[in-house]
């Protein structure tokens, strides 16, 4: 598994989020002094070229005006995050040496400017645990930043610096883009302002298991092998008309710097929750309330299917918009409103795009018959308060989700708790009813059905972290 994203800063001190698994942390590495796509000099001007025609016809690159386009759009993004103590995840996850006091820590990233009047795009882990936000313009003008809004669901945040006629991005089109095709990467690699690379789209809808901060994380990430380092993240992805297609998000990477593995957020989710934090204040998301998996040999195999189309559907949650509408456990879904899906990543991004309420038709697969289904989506809100109601038994134990109120009491990002405990391995090694799961063996659990994919046909030594609603923790081990 691919460790949650972090934030680094060349020379400072390393703020994590609170998710960030010590040890696996070298091989996903979040880009912080990010960059933004940049903008012609011209105030409040856009600074998009006219698009060309894809006419199949060898043209001779040259980057230099996308590039010009883009540098004054990018800015320099500081945080700084005041001591504090120690926090639960922190604890399990990456305990602070032995005797060493909090302290004042500070890191920096990049944003887009996507509006003349101030608004700015970034990642969310950029800035999710700053005290103060400095954002700094190519011209050098500095500014303090509020954060508008921010879905951690998406690693995207909104800020606001009060000022007019900026040079802005426009959106382009991430759903246009093609493999192969050319873009520009630009932000502020190692504290390096308004550098640019160059590279390709290497692969779409990438789905990593790495966002981890939200209740439903949606990835669908851009794959490009242009050079992004520690210090892009927040930053522009821009394709040659000098559009926004992208926001430069994390690398994968065993040396923490550039190998040729980069990802960003695509601009079709990333105007989506700029518009709804604008408009609404927050993210207003329709979801479907189903668990899927993508359709390998092994599980076209083991569940009778002819080919690899489509998305397997693995659960449901009971009284979700997928269950009212008829779609069952063991189904695929084969088209979203007449678009045809084949990975988790292009499935969440076809429903990602409605509200709470929008009416969507789905075309599925089951026991060899194709047939259409209509669901209503509904809210965030709503489909939580289903998942807290659901439960799993394994081993003479029962799981459900984690109350909110001791989410928020330990800043917990996930995690299940015991709600009753009988013979079995779970009593054996000492825990007690009410033991809330934070980890097991450094991968953060979620919600329930997690404990049962990860133990059910599991053997080795199982090492369970977490805490007791009295705030005292507890590490339990046994073995499988």
């Amino acid at each position: 598994m691919i460790p949650p994203i972090g934030l680094y800063g060349k020379g400072r001190k390393e703020i994590k989020t609170m998710k960030t698994i010590n040890s696996i942390a070298q091989i996903a590495i979040s880009l912080t002094f990010a960059t933004a796509l940049a903008v012609n000099s011209s105030a409040g001007n856009s600074i998009l070229a006219e698009p060309q025609e894809r006419t199949g016809t060898p043209i001779e690159l040259d980057f230099r005006e996308a590039a010009n386009k883009a540098i004054n759009g990018v800015v320099h993004v500081r945080v700084v995050k005041e001591a504090e103590a120690e926090g639960i995840m922190e604890r399990f996850f990456s305990p602070r040496d032995e005797g060493r006091e909090p302290e004042p820590q500070e890191g920096a990233g990049s944003g887009v400017i996507i509006t003349d009047d101030g608004y700015i795009v970034t990642n969310y882990h950029v800035i999710s645990e700053a005290d103060e936000i400095e954002v700094t313009l190519h011209d050098q003008r500095r500014y303090s930043a509020r954060m508008v809004g921010s879905d951690p669901n998406t690693d995207i945040a909104l800020l606001k610096i009060e000022e007019n006629d900026l040079p802005y991005i426009e959106f382009g089109s991430s759903g246009d883009l093609e493999i192969g095709e050319w873009v520009l990467a630009v932000g502020n690699p190692f504290g390096l302002t308004s550098s640019v690379t160059a590279g390709i789209i290497s692969a779409k809808e990438r789905t990593l298991g790495v966002l981890q901060e939200g209740d439903m994380p949606l990835e669908s990430f851009l794959q490009t092998d242009a050079a992004i380092n520690v210090g892009n993240s927040g930053g522009a992805l821009v394709n040659l008309d000098g559009e926004l297609v992208g926001v430069p998000t994390l690398i994968i990477s065993p040396t923490r710097t550039h190998i040729g593995t980069a990802f960003a957020v695509p601009v079709a989710i990333v105007e989506r929750v700029a518009d709804d934090i604008m408009e609404y204040g927050e993210v207003r998301r329709g979801i479907l309330g189903v668990s899927i998996r993508e359709i390998t040999p092994d599980l076209a195999e083991e569940q009778g299917l002819d080919d690899f189309e489509g998305v397997y559907v693995e659960r449901t949650v009971d009284g979700s918009a997928a269950d009212q509408a008829g779609i069952r456990e063991g189904d695929v879904i084969l088209e979203v409103n007449g678009t045809s899906v084949n990975s988790p990543g292009e499935l969440q991004m076809a429903v990602s795009r409605h509200h709470p309420g929008d009416r969507v038709e789905f075309l599925v697969l089951r026991d060899g018959t194709r047939r259409e289904f209509t669901a209503s989506l509904i809210g965030m809100e709503e489909h939580m308060q289903m998942v807290m109601q659901q439960e799993e038994t394994l081993m003479g134990a029962t799981f459900r989700m984690v109350p909110r109120e001791y989410r928020e009491k330990f800043e917990l990002p996930g995690g299940i708790q015991v709600t009753d405990i009988g013979p079995g391995e779970f009593q054996e090694s000492g825990m007690r009813e009410g033991f809330i799961i934070v980890g097991i063996n450094n991968q953060l659990i979620r919600e329930p059905s997690h404990i049962v994919q990860l133990l059910d046909d599991y053997s080795g030594n199982v090492v369970i972290q977490g805490i007791y609603p009295d705030g005292n923790t507890a590490t339990y081990r046994f073995t499988l």
